[in-house]
């Protein structure tokens, strides 16, 4: 599973890496993303979707765990935080976006925790190069009810875990890799083995773990001092 990641890329690269579109000035600016160290389930964060022109992409703010369309209430958000790629094409809480709302979602690293002499010991998990990542995603619009205002939400797409990533979890974030970002937002190309490629695990080698501290297991504490293990204490 993803269940918190980082974004800390500079806003020059994280434009440049997803050819955005530019909107100076408002809510979906790329140099106004602040960097995330510890970005969790609920919480609002920035994804990449088609531009409305269908020319290059655009950042889109919207909060991390989807909200099907015929929602009756919000509450089903902490259970799609995550969508199996096998079975998102599916499942009544994905098919539709999975159709339809696809996006990426960058991120510098996600994160993994393992048990260790009875107490759980939070990894980073980046690309050895130390270049960004992007996560396939599902986007969905929910018009709200008169309790609760409408929401812009997403999930993150998961796969098998490959061997950098298996020794900590059984799953992790389906990647999507530069030249692949276009055939992935657009989903009404119906290629069911491009897709299939495009969501299959990460190959080996690709990634790398380092331990952090344990003071990201509260998401309430943000910034980079959460990257420095607490052995160094």
């Amino acid at each position: 599973m993803c269940g918190r990641y980082a974004l800390t890329v500079a806003p020059d690269v994280l434009a440049a890496l997803f050819s955005l579109s530019s909107s100076k000035g408002t809510a979906n600016d790329p140099t106004e993303v602040p960097a995330r160290f510890n970005l969790a389930p609920s919480q609002e964060a920035q994804v990449v979707v088609r531009a409305e022109d269908a020319r290059g992409c655009a950042l889109s703010h919207m909060r991390w765990g989807l909200v099907p369309s015929w929602a009756r209430d919000s509450k089903i958000a902490h259970r799609t935080i995550n969508a199996r790629s096998e079975t998102a094409a599916e499942k009544p809480s994905f098919r539709s976006a999975f159709k339809r709302r696809r996006c990426l979602v960058p991120a510098s690293w996600f994160y993994e925790w393992r048990r260790e002499a009875g107490t759980k010991v939070p990894y980073r998990i980046r690309r050895s190069d130390r270049r960004p990542l992007a996560f396939a995603g599902l986007w969905e619009r929910w018009e709200g009810t008169s309790a609760e205002p409408p929401r812009v939400s997403f999930t993150i797409l998961t796969t098998n875990a490959n061997e950098d990533v298996a020794a900590l979890h059984d799953r992790m974030p389906c990647l999507i890799e530069p030249e692949d970002f276009d055939r992935w937002l657009t989903p009404e190309v119906d290629d069911p083995g491009a897709t299939s490629r495009l969501l299959a695990p990460a190959p080996a080698g690709l990634l790398t773990l380092d331990r952090v501290s344990s003071r990201l297991n509260s998401v309430r504490n943000e910034g980079p001092g959460l990257m420095t293990p607490d052995t160094l204490f």
